[in-house]
């Protein structure tokens, strides 16, 4: 009806049928949910009950926890809560022996002089965890972080304070979820 009433209003020809009108319509309103819900901050999505590790934690304690949890990484934080660092399974699964794919910018930076990542071996958190930690604020986008996970092929970001402590983390199944829960709630 909406669609009818406009089409008269622009007092002009438009060569669509009714039937292709609707489905045009439908059409850009899921894609204008998808871009107003990655439009909103990431405070609005993040989980706030946050699996973390301290740094001196042990690797068969944090592989049990993220079996147990399952997860498949977390922060690794300081005494003063602080994000130092991540540990994933794929960290985990170096130890065991797994080879490491070295990319296209691992071969790039070698070209360059820099040295090739080189395996980790230890069994504390920070002997293995990736640092520096790559994190995102509360007040960020989810459409920035989503672009970050993208390029950095992550598939989490603790949330940070501006004092670098923990107060959350998003994943790319958070954004997914948010994704989803928009484009239903408006169906």
């Amino acid at each position: 009806m909406d669609l009818r009433a406009a089409l008269v209003e622009m007092k002009t020809y438009v060569d669509v049928t009714e039937e292709e009108l609707m489905k045009i319509f439908e059409i850009a309103m899921r894609h204008a949910q998808t871009r107003i819900a990655t439009q909103i901050p990431v405070r609005n999505i993040m989980v706030k009950d946050v699996v973390a590790v301290k740094k001196d934690c042990d690797l068969h304690e944090t592989a049990r926890l993220l079996s147990e949890r399952r997860i498949s990484g977390m922060p690794v934080i300081d005494d003063e809560n602080r994000v130092i660092g991540v540990i994933s399974e794929a960290d985990i699964l170096l130890l065991a022996g797994m080879k490491r794919e070295h990319s296209f910018r691992d071969v790039l930076k070698s070209i360059l002089g820099e040295p090739l990542p080189v395996r980790k071996t230890g069994s504390r958190v920070h002997q293995v965890m990736s640092f520096p930690p790559i994190t995102a604020k509360a007040d960020d986008l989810v459409s920035e972080v989503a672009n970050i996970l993208d390029q950095r092929r992550i598939k989490r970001l603790p949330v940070v304070d501006d004092d670098g402590k923990l107060i959350g983390i998003i994943s790319r199944a958070d954004i997914v979820r948010a994704i989803g829960n928009s484009v239903q709630s408006d169906s």
